[in-house]
């Protein structure tokens, strides 16, 4: 089962390259921010329940489909590559096994332990 989440969030990947594909930015911007959302892991230096609440938000795929639904709404360009960008890097971390994280610790993930 573990193979075919992983293929789905590969494809998701895919979309989300597509998607940026359709946006008026070079590509350096897609590979230069792509790591951008792991920022959030700095959360756990206030403890476990403040890191996985801040990599959660940074994480959550129906929170990147809310900024980029905002970014479509506003026809803004850079609030739309937000959302792409978080939706790509969550994508590609459940595609490596980081899911969302429990508040027990950063190796506890909704996919598993690390």
């Amino acid at each position: 089962m573990k193979t075919v989440l992983k293929l789905e969030e590969a494809a998701l990947f895919a979309a989300s390259v597509y998607a940026f594909s359709l946006l008026d930015y070079s590509w350096w911007w897609f590979f230069g921010l792509l790591l951008a959302p792991d920022i959030s892991m700095l959360g756990y230096l206030a403890g476990n329940k403040a890191g996985a609440f801040t990599y959660n938000i940074f994480h959550h795929k129906a929170v990147a489909m809310q900024v980029g639904a905002l970014g479509i709404y506003l026809s803004s360009q850079p609030v739309l590559l937000a959302g792409i960008i978080l939706f790509a890097h969550s994508s590609m971390d459940r595609v490596f096994g980081y899911g969302l994280k429990y508040f027990t610790g950063f190796k506890h993930t909704h996919l598993g332990e690390l």
